[in-house]
């Protein structure tokens, strides 16, 4: 085993790769709860909460050990939080159209965005993709997803509802005395059973961060449903129904469940798109970050190697998920926390790996936290993704003014694709226009016209992203 994961070379021992990878697992061990809630909308979707979470712990358990053994790397993949969002996001909002986006459309959408990164990672197109995008954009990416999970947060926690306001046409002059309606956003009634649970979850996650607890989110979420216990809101019949068995019944996985024929008149080719871009970022700045901070990129060319073949891992993991029933499968940040508790190798992964699959015969219990408890975990990701906007410089105009409409397109449109449109088109022309009036000089790399000429073709031609 020293052997193969080099041990001593990396400084570390079997003993501290183990507990690393325990204590990843602890920290990202929430999403087998919050990405079957996720992906079927709290029940609204049916795909079947038990087989999402067969898909979720499987492609974790299994890409997590790949990204292990064949990379030796201290990273963990799971389903990714903000497009499982989006994924959900879309079924939803095309539902009662002419051409509703079905599940099995959005998972065909996932298999191809995989197909196309593991193109785009071969090709070395991916790598130069990253260096085209103002880092500027790439944090503004993370804060724009990091607000719209916590919209939806708010929304399935019931602490936010979203209202119609009191007319279809309200004259101008009425706006002066918004008393006299509803408002589109407030606040929903702390009266709701589901409100109280959800501001107690919060608030045991938040005290555990400050106390720095390794798996705060996890056991924030553990700590809400034994108080929805104590109040009597939970269903313990999970415990010995058939339909989330203790031994994993694997024919309940939505496997390969494509739709081809379907996809071809809905809005795929905006679905993939926007797959394919925010994965793009989030895998690069997870694996750069966690692999500066095991030591790995103190050899600049050999840690690009082996963030190159991560990625290679990754763009497979992406491919892998969809043929088991769910969204984009990703690296995951929280990969740091074993990190930051001594790991250095790939022992790391398979260990957290282990750890996923070994929860396949946890289904029931799983299914006994309430949907509050996990709508008050997505609005703590979201806090932590929000953290990136300390990178912004928003003095610079030309900088700050994509980077908001970012941050405020994705969650107020309820739509990831939307923000990122809108920050790259805003980006190349303010951009040029500094550039030709002689102020201070900013980068925009010839693929951003590119990707700005598709963005406004794609409005035009094909109408609203939704």
């Amino acid at each position: 085993m020293d052997r193969f994961f080099k041990l001593k070379q990396n400084g570390t021992t079997v003993r501290t790769e183990i507990m690393a990878g325990i204590t990843t697992f602890m920290a990202m061990a929430y999403i087998l709860t919050v990405n079957p809630n996720t992906l079927t909308a709290f029940g609204q979707i049916d795909m079947g909460w038990y087989s999402v979470f067969l898909a979720t712990a499987l492609s974790a358990g299994i890409f997590t050990i790949a990204m292990g053994l064949f990379i030796n790397f201290p990273v963990a993949l799971a389903p990714g939080m903000g497009l499982n969002a989006y994924f959900a996001s879309v079924v939803l909002s095309s539902a009662t159209t002419d051409h509703p986006f079905t599940w099995q459309m959005g998972l065909t959408a996932v298999f191809v965005s995989g197909l196309i990164f593991i193109l785009l990672t071969i090709t070395r197109v991916r790598q130069m993709l990253l260096e085209a995008i103002p880092d500027s954009l790439k944090h503004a990416i993370t804060v724009g997803i990091g607000l719209f999970i916590t919209i939806i947060g708010l929304k399935n926690s019931g602490l936010m509802t979203i209202g119609v306001e009191a007319g279809d046409n309200i004259p101008a002059h009425t706006f002066t005395d918004v008393k006299s309606y509803e408002t589109v956003i407030h606040l929903g009634s702390l009266h709701d059973t589901n409100v109280q649970l959800a501001i107690i979850g919060l608030l045991l996650i938040g005290i555990l961060m400050v106390l720095k607890v390794r798996g705060a989110i996890l056991f924030g979420i553990l700590g809400t449903t034994v108080v929805a216990m104590l109040m009597g809101t939970v269903d313990f019949s999970t415990l010995s129904n058939p339909q989330t068995p203790w031994v994993p019944d694997f024919t309940e996985l939505n496997f390969m469940e494509f739709d081809w024929d379907g996809i071809i008149h809905t809005g795929i080719i905006s679905a993939i798109a926007t797959f394919t871009f925010v994965e793009l970022f989030d895998t690069f700045g997870t694996l750069v970050g966690t692999a500066t901070r095991a030591g790995i990129m103190k050899d600049p060319e050999e840690g690009k190697k082996r963030v190159g073949k991560a990625m290679f891992v990754d763009a497979i993991a992406v491919t892998g998920g969809a043929m088991l029933g769910t969204s984009t499968t990703t690296a995951y940040v929280e990969s740091t926390a074993g990190v930051a508790e001594g790991g250095r190798t790939g022992l790391t992964a398979v260990s957290t790996g282990v750890c996923f699959l070994l929860a396949l015969f946890l289904a029931p219990i799983a299914a006994l936290i309430p949907g509050a408890a996990t709508a008050a975990a997505l609005i703590i990701v979201g806090v932590l993704m929000a953290q990136s906007i300390k990178e912004i410089d928003f003095q610079d105009m030309v900088v700050a003014i994509p980077a908001f409409m970012i941050v405020t397109m994705m969650p107020f449109t309820y739509n990831i694709a939307n923000g990122i449109s809108f920050g790259i088109v805003f980006y190349v022309i303010l951009a040029t226009i500094a550039n030709l009036l002689g102020k201070k000089k900013y980068n925009v790399h010839w693929m951003m016209w590119v990707l700005a000429v598709l963005i406004v073709a794609r409005y035009v031609f094909l109408g609203s992203a939704g």
